[in-house]
């Protein structure tokens, strides 16, 4: 009897070790997403070059007013302007009148120029020449030491006769000024240097 439950004992155990050094497989995963692949960080070590230009866009060209010879042209201020064949002519507050000629032999209408005439005020002055010496006139512009800038009003004869008469105004502080005519591309036809007011800063 007791050889028989030392027996038993034995294959318990026996049993026992099988069960427990079974290894159990476990099922196999259910398939899932794929792995999404992440690329690389890359840190640039210079920001892309930006073109820029230096250059300020070209203004467009000035509207020229064709007026009738002797037409008087409000020119602001109590200034009056206004053509003839002869030239230029021009009056002011207070009524006295000039002239500018172009038939006298003071200009040279087959090259590119311009003229400068001002009067000046406590409240800033008056600016008016003749353009002279193309068909293709664009704008004159009046520029100070500082850069700043007045682009005057055109006028001409019917015809383009290769002249016409500009006249803008500048305010207080505007100091000296140059004169510049351009083409209608932009292009510097002719100037005059800084030349001084005849009135007050």
């Amino acid at each position: 009897m007791l050889s028989t439950l030392s027996v038993l004992a034995v294959a318990t155990s026996v049993v026992a070790v099988v069960v427990t050094l079974t290894p159990v497989r476990p099922s196999p995963a259910a398939p899932g997403p794929a792995p999404v692949a992440v690329p690389p960080t890359v840190v640039p070590t210079s920001a892309p070059s930006v073109r820029t230009s230096d250059a300020p866009p070209t203004p467009d060209p000035t509207p020229i007013r064709t007026v009738a010879s002797g037409e008087r042209v409000n020119a602001g201020k109590g200034w009056q302007v206004w053509l003839t064949a002869e030239g230029k002519h021009w009056v002011g507050p207070d009524g006295y009148e000039n002239t500018r000629s172009v038939t006298d032999g003071n200009v040279d209408v087959a090259e590119p120029g311009v003229s400068h005439q001002s009067e000046g005020g406590p409240k800033g002055a008056f600016h008016s020449g003749l353009y002279y010496g193309t068909r293709a006139a664009g704008r004159v512009e009046l520029r100070n030491a500082e850069g700043r800038t007045a682009v005057a009003a055109l006028l001409e004869l019917p015809g383009r006769p290769g002249w016409g008469v500009w006249y803008v105004h500048t305010g207080t502080g505007m100091g000296e000024v140059g004169t510049a005519l351009y083409d209608r591309s932009g292009k510097l036809l002719s100037e005059l240097p800084l030349i001084p007011r005849s009135g007050p800063s």
